[in-house]
């Protein structure tokens, strides 16, 4: 429907184009006859779509600009006023065009994800290779990266070395470096030799699928875009038809009064404000920034509290080894290692997390046997001989550790307001790993460019424990904690600041789902596709940064500013020249005239909000 449109709008501007230009051809050769023709068809044809245009706002209990516009049309034909009417048909007709170009450029950028996703895919079909749809990729089948292609699926590199772009999914500017074994984003470009790689999802179930279908579910339920000139469109069309009144009153002179409606036709003025919108859209979506509609960037524009989530927001969501306590006459390194060891052989997050942190520290790990994991409890099994056991300090209990070091464990683990991992060797309560939400590295700069925004509030809001919160909120320049937070809670609180200033919400969780719903305008963090918060949320944050929410909020404010730039200096010119064709200064065919060059000035100026750089740096 919208390239159909598109289309229509192009050649409602050309067949325009075409009568104004055919009409003064006949002037030239003195068919003044033919010339008229000419003149009034360009500006029936585009009279007839502004009067449909008019009924569906005024059915939708909407009084616009475009009145105005009809109006002085209107007025043009019936007073033989030929010319001035087809240039003001002219200038509405080059206005559509323009706001097409707009969302057409702006569509480009927002989809252009979609282009770039794969098609096919190299698998290996034992020793050879198969070229397959990728529809057909399942996990744990091996695939070969070529050099240039994009990955098609999440997985994990079985390759020694290797170097992507992950520009499109993390907004990382740099190519970055991976090592065998390191987990890969679907959407991310091979930038060197050939890989391999065995896929941990299929294609619907990978990070770039859901952006993708993010993107395209946008593009759907985009809400029209209000006018900003239209909440001062009573107020204008009153001035202009008491001007107008005025002018044939005091001169008797209906071309007079029709001159004013002709310098108050500001056809592409209020198509400004959705092209400055549109444009702003684009320039977000270019800043791994996706926002939903143009109402969620004016709020965002507008916003001056800001709520966080804690887990997975403010922080990464993953287990970091902080710690690691050992009994009197262990060697905590061997304590590490062992432990470390044992836990290659689960795939539980915090055992991953330890495993890493031993080799990281310890280095190669030995091959641990007998490996019995427990769902939510903890991971047994032997590593060079000796007996091992980690997991919750009960568990650890159960299986035999109750030993040697035993009480001061408990104790311990009794204080400590973290995640604590027990780990028993050969019986005897040996050691306690202790683990962090670590703060993403960019949080803190994230809450300076905020103040320097000037949103007043931000808030802290989590289920955690206050404990918690408070050593997660040292150093980000927060002004309030609210802990322990039910989901309800959280919305009740969203609630509760939206009284007090616009707000904003972000979170990741589905838990923050309703809060997301609830606030002003709801901001989740995207890139791997968490479908409840996603869904919620009026903007979605496709790199995995909080670092695009200052420079998303800056392009919000660029593009309303721009939109009001457009608006009230259309406006303010537009009524100085009526004010002029009043008096009888301007006859409307250089009415017409000047007021096109006031639009196109102000749609050139609209247009700046495609432009512009990137304007908050956050040190990595």
């Amino acid at each position: 429907m919208r390239a159909f449109l598109s289309r229509f709008d192009f050649l409602l501007f050309a067949m325009t184009l075409l009568g104004l230009m055919a009409g003064a051809g006949f002037s030239a050769f003195d068919l003044p006859l033919y010339a008229s023709v000419s003149f009034a068809t360009g500006t029936t044809l585009v009279l007839i779509t502004l009067i449909v245009i008019i009924i569906r706002s005024l059915a939708r209990g909407s009084v616009g600009l475009d009145i105005v516009a009809a109006l002085s049309m209107a007025g043009s034909l019936a007073l033989g006023e030929w010319v001035a009417g087809n240039v003001v048909a002219l200038m509405f007709a080059g206005g559509q065009v323009l706001e097409a170009y707009a969302q057409a450029r702006a569509r480009k950028d927002m989809t252009a994800l979609i282009s770039r996703a794969p098609r096919y895919a190299q698998r290996y079909r034992g020793l050879e290779i198969e070229v397959i749809a990728v529809e057909l990729i399942k996990p744990g089948d091996r695939l070969m990266i070529r050099p240039g292609d994009v990955l098609p699926v999440d997985g994990q590199l079985l390759s020694d070395d290797a170097l992507f772009d992950e520009s499109v999914m993390t907004g990382e500017a740099q190519p970055v470096a991976h090592k065998k074994d390191d987990a890969l984003l679907s959407g991310i470009t091979n930038l060197g030799g050939a890989v391999d790689l065995v896929a941990t999802t299929d294609v619907r179930a990978s990070a770039f699928a859901a952006i993708i279908r993010m993107v395209e579910d946008a593009e759907a339920q985009k809400a029209p875009m209000a006018r900003l000139a239209d909440r001062h469109a009573l107020s204008f069309l009153v001035f202009t038809i008491a001007l107008a009144a005025f002018a044939f009153l005091h001169s008797g002179d209906a071309v007079r009064a029709l001159a004013v409606f002709v310098v108050a036709t500001p056809c592409p003025l209020i198509l400004a404000v959705p092209v400055a919108i549109v444009a702003g859209l684009s320039r977000a979506a270019k800043q791994g920034v996706l926002v939903k509609h143009g109402g969620a960037l004016e709020t965002l524009a507008e916003t001056k509290t800001i709520l966080f989530d804690k887990t997975g927001t403010l922080t990464r969501g993953e287990p970091v080894l902080s710690d690691v306590v050992v009994a009197p006459g262990l060697d905590r390194k061997k304590v590490l290692s062992a432990a470390g060891a044992l836990c290659q052989g689960s795939t539980h997050v915090v055992s991953a997390a330890l495993a890493k942190a031993a080799f990281e520290e310890c280095g190669t790990l030995a091959v641990p046997s007998a490996v019995i994991e427990s769902a939510g409890e903890g991971v047994s099994g032997r590593v060079d001989g000796l007996s091992l056991a980690v997991g919750t300090f009960p568990f650890v209990t159960r299986m035999g550790s109750t030993e040697g070091w035993h009480p001061v464990a408990r104790d311990l683990v009794a204080s400590e307001t973290g995640l604590v991992a027990a780990i028993g060797i050969d019986g005897a309560m040996s050691g306690l790993a202790r683990f962090v939400d670590a703060v993403r590295p960019e949080a803190a700069d994230v809450f300076v460019e905020l103040r320097k925004l000037a949103i007043s509030r931000t808030v802290l809001l989590t289920g955690d424990r206050r404990e918690v919160a408070e050593t997660i909120a040292k150093g980000l320049s927060l002004n309030h904690i609210i802990a322990e937070a039910t989901p309800a809670g959280k919305v009740e609180a969203v609630i509760h600041e939206k009284a007090r200033a616009v707000t904003a919400m972000v979170g990741d969780g589905v838990n923050d789902a309703p809060a997301l719903a609830a606030a002003d305008v709801g901001i989740a963090l995207g890139v791997r596709g968490a479908g409840a918060p996603a869904e919620a949320a009026d903007i979605v944050l496709l790199v995995d940064r909080l670092d695009a929410l200052p420079e998303a909020i800056l392009i919000a404010r660029r593009s309303f500013s721009i939109a009001r730039q457009s608006v009230y200096a259309g406006l303010g010119l537009s009524a100085l020249g009526m004010i002029f064709a009043a008096l009888g200064y301007l006859q409307p065919v250089e009415g017409a005239i000047l007021q096109e060059v006031i639009d196109v000035a102000v749609i050139l100026n609209a247009l700046r909000a495609l432009g512009g750089k990137k304007s908050v740096t956050i040190a990595h």
